[in-house]
């Protein structure tokens, strides 16, 4: 039977909504806990921590149970954004937070990633492409209401109140994805099990590491543009915000344009993605001007854009139904470290150096994406698809 898209798409419009709503958020946050700069940073690795074991452990709960899992993980994410921005209240409350913010993340991640997976294999639609541009469509609508509930004086815990709506009616037909069906051949037993094993998930955690690449990349620029425009470029405070807006912006409209066209390879998306990632970062490093800078990001953005969803896409193909959770978790928490490590690298070479610098080292990890993508994809496909063909056997 055919899956419907409907619960990927709105586990993703879930996810970015909570995410949207989080940064717009940020700032009355820290100021109503009254934490510091350095505070905040420290409570902020907290999510990383929380996310990370989350993420490896989801799949398997995910295969078993199906997308009871998911629909359970959007709700607590929701509900875990309004217990933050109601009962935080310090540096410590804050920090113990967001580290059950980061794991009830964590699991709606590769849950959403697991659902969009499994439906782009069973429609033959390029799903994971266009929910993840459902994802970032909703940070930008959700950033802009959540601006919005602030000019109106309301409480940021309104804005969060309004995921927990979205997250509700996402549950109910998420609830209904069944499990995928496990077949005692998908796990080999007797003399093949101890090579099955390696064979199969160490593929997936070398593609997972191209994926950190593309998320250090990715989430640099998210952290760091604004950043570059008001210390290099000395642009005023409204302006600024242009940066993280381009961005997103730029990243939904290439999702969705990419979901639109007609299936193209992998390997020219990967390398083409990453290498335009590359230009875009050292426009942005060099630029003189707010333009050139925000012309920058938006290739950059471009770039990014399709990499992790099409290195998803690239290594399920070979996976077995029965383990796909299992894989995406291996893939999603791998990758998840690039997007913890990529701003703290900018900031290391920044404090170092200079944050052009840093942008240049940016550039160099898309470079490296661009070319190791292709050919680990391949290497891994391969490997994934004579596993589960001496699995079947």
């Amino acid at each position: 039977m055919v899956m419907s898209t409907r619960p990927a798409y709105l586990a993703f419009a879930t996810f970015g909504a909570l995410w949207g709503t989080w940064g717009a958020a940020l700032p009355a946050l820290r100021d109503a806990t009254g934490v510091s700069q350095g505070q905040l940073g420290i409570a902020l690795l907290f999510i990383g921590v929380g996310a990370l074991p989350a993420m490896a452990l989801t799949g398997r709960a995910i295969d078993r149970f199906g997308g009871r899992v998911v629909a359970v993980a959007m709700v607590l994410l929701a509900c875990t954004g309004v217990a933050v921005s109601t009962l935080a209240t310090g540096p410590t409350s804050l920090a113990a937070s967001l580290l059950v913010l980061g794991a009830t993340s964590g699991a709606a991640d590769v849950g959403a990633n697991a659902v969009a997976g499994a439906t782009e294999q069973s429609t033959g639609r390029p799903v994971l492409t266009r929910a993840h541009g459902v994802f970032s469509a909703a940070v930008v609508a959700s950033s802009l209401m959540t601006g919005g509930v602030q000019v109106a004086g309301l409480p940021v815990a309104v804005a969060f109140g309004a995921v927990v709506v979205v997250a509700t009616v996402a549950a109910a037909p998420l609830w209904a994805v069944p499990p995928a069906a496990t077949a005692p051949e998908q796990e080999p037993a007797g003399p093949t099990a101890g090579r099955a094993r390696p064979t199969r998930w160490v593929p997936l955690v070398a593609v997972g590491a191209i994926g950190a690449l593309a998320f250090a990349v990715e989430n640099a620029h998210q952290s760091w543009g604004a950043v570059f425009l008001a210390d290099q470029l000395q642009v005023t405070a409204g302006v600024t915000s242009a940066a993280p807006a381009v961005f997103a912006g730029v990243t939904a409209l290439t999702r969705f344009t990419m979901g639109a066209l007609p299936s193209l390879p992998g390997g020219p998306i990967l390398t083409v993605g990453a290498m335009t990632a590359a230009t875009g970062s050292v426009l942005l490093a060099t630029s003189s001007s707010t333009l050139i800078a925000l012309a920058g990001l938006a290739l950059a953005a471009a770039g990014t854009a399709p990499l992790f969803p099409t290195l998803l896409r690239e290594v399920l193909r070979g996976v077995p139904d029965g383990v796909r959770g299992r894989a995406t978790s291996t893939v999603a928490s791998t990758a998840y470290i690039g997007f913890i490590l990529g701003p703290v690298l900018v900031g290391s070479v920044a404090a170092a150096a200079d944050l052009r610098v840093a942008l240049i080292a940016v550039a160099s990890l898309a470079a490296l994406a661009a070319l190791a993508a292709s050919p680990t994809t391949r290497w891994a496909r391969l490997k994934t698809t004579e596993t589960t063909e001496t699995t079947h056997r």
